[in-house]
C-alpha cells in the first residue's frame, strides 16, 4: 500500500485527509477489481472511458472539477482535492485518472471565465457525466507555442465562422463539447486569441483522425470547415483567449504532477514487493544493496515531488497568484521522476516485466509519458522554471 505520510503535511487540512482516505477506498473497491482488464484501444477504449467517467460522476467525484453551484462541491476548484484524486487514480488506473481529468479540463474555460448561463447549460452535464468535455488547444504547428496558432474564428453577424484544425486532443470523437481556442484578430500573437463552446453536432466539425498511443486514451484531429458558433458561445470577451487557456492550465497542470506521483508510487510498490518474494543466489532481491539503493532513491524522489505538488497546490488555492514558478517546478519535477522511478522498477522485475499477465504492471512503463507531454512539454516547462527563478510568479510565452 502506498505510503501516506504526506497528508500530515501542512500543505494539507482535515476535508483533504477525509478526501483522501475516501477515494482511497472508493478506487481499491470501484477500480482495483478491473484495472487489470482495461481495454487497449478503439472503440473499447471510447466504451470505457464513458464508463469511466459515468462511475466517477455518479460516485461525487466529478463533482470536484467544476464549481458550485453547477454540479461541483466546493465555490472555486480546489487544486488540492483534484491533486489527491488524481495522485489515488493514477496508482490504479491511468485510464481512470485520465477520464476524470478531462472533464475538468475540458471544461475549467468555463468554470473559470463562463457566463453565469453557460456555466448553468454545460457544467451539470459534465458533473453528472452526461457530456464529456474536451479543451482543443494544440495544432499541428502550435503546441506551447499558443500564440503560433493558425485556427481562425471570424465574426458574421450573430455567430463566429471556425477554420481550421486542432491535433493531439484528448477526448477527441467522444466529447459532446469542445472548448476551442482561436484566432480572431483582434490584436498580433497571443492577444489575438478567443475562446469558444463548441458543441460535437455542430455543421462544420469533424474528428478526420485518431491516434493509436502507447498510454491508450482517445486521441484524434478535430478540423473546422466553416463551422457556425453562436457569439453566446464565446467565453470571456473577444481578445480573452490566451488568459482563458492559460489560467486553465495553471489550475490544472499541478494535478498533471499529482498523476505522476501516483504511478511512481505504483512502480515503488511494486517494486518493493517484487523484491521481498524474489529470491536470487540464495537470498532475496531486497537483501541486495543496490536493490535497497535504488528503492532508497525512488522514495526519496518520490517525496522531493509531492513536496512540489503540494506546495504548488497550496499556492494556488490559498494566494491570490497564477504560481506559474511552482506549478511548472511541480509538473517538470515529478513527471521526469515518474519515468526514473518506473524504469527502476522495470529494472527490478527483470524479465517479468515484458509478461502481461497483469495488465496494471505491464502498463507502468508507458503510462507516465502521457502526462510529461500534456499541459506542457519538457522543454518549455523547463523555460517557464527558468524565468521564474529569479523570484517572480515566472511567465508564459506571451503573456497578456
Amino acid at each position: 500500500m502506498a505510503d501516506t505520510s504526506y497528508l500530515d503535511w501542512p500543505f494539507l487540512d482535515d476535508a483533504h485527509r477525509d478526501l483522501a482516505g475516501r477515494i482511497a477506498r472508493w478506487a481499491e473497491a470501484e477500480i482495483a477489481p478491473t484495472a487489470d482488464d482495461e481495454a487497449e484501444e478503439g472503440e473499447a477504449i471510447d466504451a470505457a472511458c464513458r464508463a469511466l467517467v459515468g462511475k466517477l460522476a455518479a460516485d461525487g467525484w466529478i463533482g470536484y472539477c467544476v464549481p458550485a453551484p453547477h454540479g461541483g462541491h466546493f465555490e472555486h476548484i480546489d487544486v488540492r482535492s483534484l491533486c489527491l484524486i488524481r495522485e489515488t487514480l493514477a496508482y490504479y488506473s491511468g485510464l481512470a485518472d485520465f477520464s476524470f481529468i478531462m472533464q475538468g479540463l475540458g471544461s475549467g474555460p468555463i468554470s473559470l471565465f463562463g457566463s453565469e448561463e453557460q456555466k448553468a447549460a454545460y457544467l451539470p452535464g459534465v458533473a453528472a457525466g452526461d457530456r464529456i468535455a474536451a479543451f482543443a488547444l494544440s495544432e499541428p504547428d502550435s503546441g506551447s507555442d499558443v500564440a503560433a496558432m493558425k485556427t481562425e474564428a471570424v465574426a458574421d453577424g450573430d455567430d463566429y465562422v471556425l477554420n481550421g484544425a486542432k491535433t493531439l486532443i484528448s477526448n477527441a470523437g467522444i466529447a459532446d463539447q469542445y472548448t476551442v481556442i482561436a484566432r480572431t484578430g483582434e490584436a498580433p500573437g497571443a492577444r489575438g486569441l478567443s475562446a469558444f463552446i463548441v458543441e460535437t453536432d455542430r455543421p462544420g466539425l469533424e474528428v478526420t483522425e485518431r491516434f493509436r498511443v502507447i498510454a491508450p486514451h482517445p486521441l484524434g484531429t478535430v478540423s473546422f470547415t466553416d463551422c457556425r458558433v453562436p457569439r453566446a458561445n464565446l467565453i470571456a470577451g473577444p481578445g480573452d483567449g490566451f488568459k482563458v487557456a492559460m489560467a486553465t492550465l495553471d489550475v490544472f497542470r499541478t494535478s498533471v504532477a499529482a498523476a505522476a506521483v501516483g504511478f511512481a508510487r505504483r512502480a515503488l510498490d511494486e517494486a518493493v514487493a517484487r523484491s521481498q518474494s524474489r529470491q536470487s543466489f540464495g537470498k532475496k532481491l531486497s537483501d541486495y544493496q543496490l536493490i535497497q539503493q535504488k528503492i532508497a532513491d525512488m522514495a526519496t524522489d518520490i517525496d522531493a515531488a509531492a513536496l512540489l505538488v503540494y506546495r504548488s497546490a497550496w499556492t494556488k488555492d490559498t494566494r491570490e497568484t497564477r504560481g506559474t514558478r511552482e506549478v511548472a517546478m511541480a509538473k517538470l519535477h515529478a513527471t521526469e521522476m515518474a519515468q526514473r522511478a518506473i524504469d527502476q522498477a522495470v529494472q527490478i522485475f527483470g524479465g517479468q516485466r515484458r509478461r502481461r499477465r497483469q495488465r496494471r504492471r505491464a502498463a507502468l512503463p508507458r503510462d507516465p509519458r502521457a502526462p510529461n507531454l500534456r499541459g506542457h512539454q519538457r522543454d518549455p516547462e523547463a523555460d517557464h522554471r527558468q524565468r521564474g527563478a529569479g523570484g517572480g510568479g515566472g511567465v508564459t510565452e506571451a503573456n497578456p
